[in-house]
């Protein structure tokens, strides 16, 4: 599959839309996680629209809300709009509470179109392997950076591969578990 300039397109406005914001703690530019997640997307057989999704899936949670929802409806089509729809837990500031927000997404997946679960899983993959890393360099100190905590967030994960291995795309929630027994076992020692 050869990407078209759309997708050139989806990587500038995600590049001027996310500018000023870092990974939580580390810093690093969030168009890295955006790029990532877009990336394992293709690598796991998405099209361009699955990929731009990728690109643009916390846009309208993190840079606008529904202002930014029409921005993409209106460049990228219906299609792109509702798989980032789909990726969307929150799309008001502040955010709802954590955990009845992320039970609330779990069961939101379970019943999303496969075309949402891979992007949705290739985010959490990426979110994974990005917590492991920390998570070497930091140490318990890591887990301040997130509401749920270690607890928390181990749970998030543990629901999220559940509910992928249930409903796929398999090969996704094959890696996604192996991202999360790495970083349990990282953890317990």
């Amino acid at each position: 599959m050869n990407l078209s300039a759309r997708y050139e397109e989806a990587i500038i406005y995600a590049v001027r839309l996310h500018a000023r914001q870092a990974r939580k703690g580390s810093g690093v530019p969030y168009v890295s996680h955006l790029l990532a997640v877009s990336a394992l997307v293709l690598e796991f057989g998405g099209d361009e629209d699955q990929a731009i999704a990728g690109l643009l899936h916390d846009a309208i949670e993190d840079q606008g809300g529904s202002g930014t929802r029409e921005e993409i409806r209106k460049r990228f089509g219906e299609r792109v709009t509702a798989i980032v729809d789909g990726c969307t837990d929150a799309d008001t500031n502040p955010k709802p509470p954590w955990k009845p927000r992320k039970e609330a997404y779990i069961a939101h997946l379970r019943k999303a179109p496969a075309e949402v679960r891979l992007v949705s899983a290739a985010d959490k993959l990426h979110n994974v392997r990005t917590i492991t890393a920390d998570y070497r360099q930091l140490g318990e100190n890591l887990w301040s950076r997130f509401r749920g905590g270690k607890e928390g967030t181990l749970w998030y994960y543990r629901e999220l591969v559940r509910t992928f291995w249930d409903l796929g795309p398999q090969a996704i929630a094959d890696e996604l578990a192996q991202a999360v027994e790495v970083l349990e076992l990282l953890v317990s020692r």
